[in-house]
């Protein structure tokens, strides 16, 4: 079935209900690689109770339009998205208030633009998020998401106008900062929400062109984010206030993360790549920091 274009643009996306608890936040920083020096209290107060904060980049995972079921997407066939061959192509955030390491949430997603690459090219289904506060109604962040479905393209819509991510400078970076991942990165990563097989059934990723299952590109992201916080923010989540970037490849758990940064002024530009492959896999990336 070819991507019903018309009726994914008037597709209303359930609003989303979440119920956020300590756990999940704790979670959600281990899945990033947070806590591998159990003993740095600079990252325990990420994933100990005592004292805890939220990671910046925990905002792409509240108010997900998702289920263990799967995407928004996923269970229905009438939208003609080939669940099985989507993975994410951009990412962003902006957080408007500080993010809570517990309580209740709710996040609207719209769809604001479905783009035809061409036959064998895919299609790219692009949303706009706002996770709100269930109790008081305030935004907590925004969030805009870029999805890339390899499997539909040629469906008769749009080509574009797509929007242009600015690019990395070309000198030499100001700051690098190398993360490890676990190999068990994306098993644990998955628990936040994002329950897609191609991270975690190794038959399931090579039936879809992959050697073995990958982690996620919201799991990349979260690791190029800690390498920010880390380098620039001196782990003060309060002076991290957005983040973006475009997913150029896969990072297979277990790999090594260099994520090389540039500063100007409050705008930080920067890229991940995982050096011992000499991939770029995370591209375009830029964040804004206090």
């Amino acid at each position: 079935m070819a991507l019903a274009y018309e009726k994914l643009m008037s597709f209303d996306i359930p609003e989303a209900e979440q119920h956020l608890t300590r756990k999940d936040t704790m979670l959600y920083a281990l899945g990033v690689g947070l806590g591998a020096d159990p003993c740095d209290a600079d990252q325990l107060k990420f994933v100990y109770e005592k004292n805890l904060e939220a990671l910046p980049t925990m905002a792409i995972i509240l108010g997900y339009a998702g289920s263990s079921e799967g995407s928004w997407h996923s269970k229905r066939p009438e939208l003609g998205v080939t669940a099985s061959h989507t993975v994410h192509g951009e990412q962003g955030f902006r957080i408007m208030k500080p993010l809570p390491v517990e309580g209740d949430l709710l996040g609207k997603t719209r769809i604001t633009g479905v783009f035809d690459k061409g036959q064998g090219k895919g299609a790219l289904i692009m949303t706009e998020s706002a996770v709100r506060d269930k109790k008081t109604g305030e935004v907590v962040c925004t969030l805009t998401s870029t999805t890339f479905a390899r499997a539909d393209g040629g469906f008769g819509g749009p080509s574009g106008p797509t929007k242009q991510l600015p690019p990395v400078p070309e000198t030499s970076p100001q700051f690098v900062c190398d993360l490890p991942t676990l190999p068990q990165a994306a098993l644990i990563y998955r628990l936040s929400g994002d329950y897609n097989p191609l991270h975690a059934d190794p038959v399931h990723a090579q039936k879809v062109g992959f050697k073995m299952p990958i982690l996620h590109g919201r799991g990349t992201f979260g690791v190029a984010g800690h390498a920010i916080l880390k380098t620039l923010c001196g782990y003060d989540p309060a002076r991290f206030v957005s983040m973006e970037g475009r997913f150029s490849s896969p990072v297979y758990p277990g790999e090594t993360i260099r994520t090389e940064m540039w500063k100007d002024g409050n705008v930080v530009s920067f890229k991940a790549t995982v050096p011992a492959r000499g991939v770029t896999v995370l591209s375009n990336g830029r964040a804004e920091v206090r």
